[in-house]
Parts: C-alpha cells; sequence; structure tokens
C-alpha cells in the first residue's frame, strides 16, 4: 500500500478478516454445522482487535512457561498461549528487526525493533497475517543489505525503486489456508488444501 503505514495496512488487515468472518457466519450456517463447529467465537470477531506490543507478549509467554527468550520469534506453542489469551485475533507488534526480513523500517523510538505486526486467531490456530512497513530511504536498505551479508548486485534494482521512488508504504500478506482452517476450526491446515504435500505425495 502506498502512502501507508503500520498502523493502516493492519487497519485493513482487520477490516477484511471481520469482513470474511462476518459473511461466512450470514451465508454459510448450514456448513458450520456439517462441520459441527462452535460458531460463538467467531461471533466475537469485530474491531479493534487489540495489540501487544512483542515486549509484553514475551512476557505473557513466559509466564505460562515457555523458555522463548527476547530476540526469538514465537513458535507454535507461543502463538497458541497469546491467541487463547484474547476473544478475537490479536495483533503482535515491533518484533525485533534481527529476525525480520532486511527491508523492514526500524521504530524510530527503538531501531532494535521493525515497523512489523502478526494477527494470531484465537483457540490456538496462530498466524494467518504477517507484515509490516517497507524502508524507504535507500542508503538504509543499502546498510540493511550488507548488515545481512546479502549481494547488492542482485538488489540493484529493488534499491533503484526507492531511489526513483521514494515513499512510506506498508502491506501484509494472509495465509487463506490458515484463515479457512481457523473459521472452519479444522484440526489440520492440510484439509484446507486441494493437493497437500505429504511424505507420500510431492506432487498432485
Amino acid at each position: 500500500m502506498a502512502f501507508a503505514h503500520l498502523t493502516d495496512a493492519f487497519a485493513v488487515a482487520e477490516r477484511l478478516i471481520c469482513f470474511v468472518v462476518g459473511r461466512v457466519l450470514e451465508t454459510r450456517q448450514e456448513e458450520f454445522k456439517t462441520l459441527e463447529r462452535n460458531v460463538s467465537a467467531l461471533e466475537n470477531v469485530r474491531p479493534p482487535f487489540p495489540w501487544l506490543h512483542y515486549d509484553d507478549a514475551i512476557k505473557l509467554v513466559r509466564s505460562k512457561g515457555s523458555e522463548t527468550q527476547w530476540g526469538s520469534d514465537f513458535g507454535g506453542t507461543d502463538e497458541t498461549v497469546l491467541g487463547q489469551a484474547f476473544d478475537r485475533p490479536v495483533v503482535v507488534h515491533r518484533f525485533p528487526s534481527a529476525i525480520k526480513a532486511f527491508y523492514m523500517e526500524p521504530d524510530p523510538a527503538r531501531p532494535e525493533l521493525s515497523l512489523s505486526a502478526d494477527i494470531l486467531a484465537p483457540e490456538g490456530y496462530g498466524e494467518i497475517v504477517g507484515g509490516g512497513e517497507r524502508v524507504s530511504d535507500p542508503q538504509l536498505l543499502l546498510q540493511r543489505l550488507r548488515q545481512y551479508d546479502l549481494p547488492e548486485e542482485a538488489f540493484r534494482w529493488y534499491l533503484d525503486l526507492r531511489r526513483y521512488g521514494r515513499f512510506a508504504h506498508a502491506g501484509f500478506g494472509m495465509g487463506i489456508e490458515r484463515l479457512v482452517t481457523w473459521i472452519c476450526g479444522i484440526e489440520h491446515l492440510r484439509e484446507t488444501i486441494a493437493f497437500p504435500r505429504m511424505l507420500y505425495r510431492i506432487y498432485p
């Protein structure tokens, strides 16, 4: 999204999730009965979603027995703990820059953190959206490429995009299968994929 910041992108993500869940609740009650899905949790999905700073998320999972240290990403068990702490999706934001892609914009207040976020589904379904604000300064991008020991020539086109078209921009990606898994209350993600890769099947 051009001329957008982290909060702008995740406002769109929030509205998208709420719209999808609302539409499915409105039009697919028979399918929910077939799936034996208790929809009461989905009925809580409305804005605003709570925002949980990475620092506080670490404190929360550690209070529940996790050994995850500050500076690490969250594992599946951690995401379950975080998601179950709220009655609707939660936005975990400002992950350490070291565990995010080189192009994530640093937080001006704390440069060791990035303007990034994940949306975690409730009921233990984990991450359904990930994204953030991208670096728009070509000099900072070049510095980050060198810091991550990435080949500058391979990213020359990316640097040029910023050099000749610099503006704030942000976005997100949604895991459609993950979203469907959560909405339907399905036990495993592979049940939402038409041709899942399995130990015994690599090709469809």
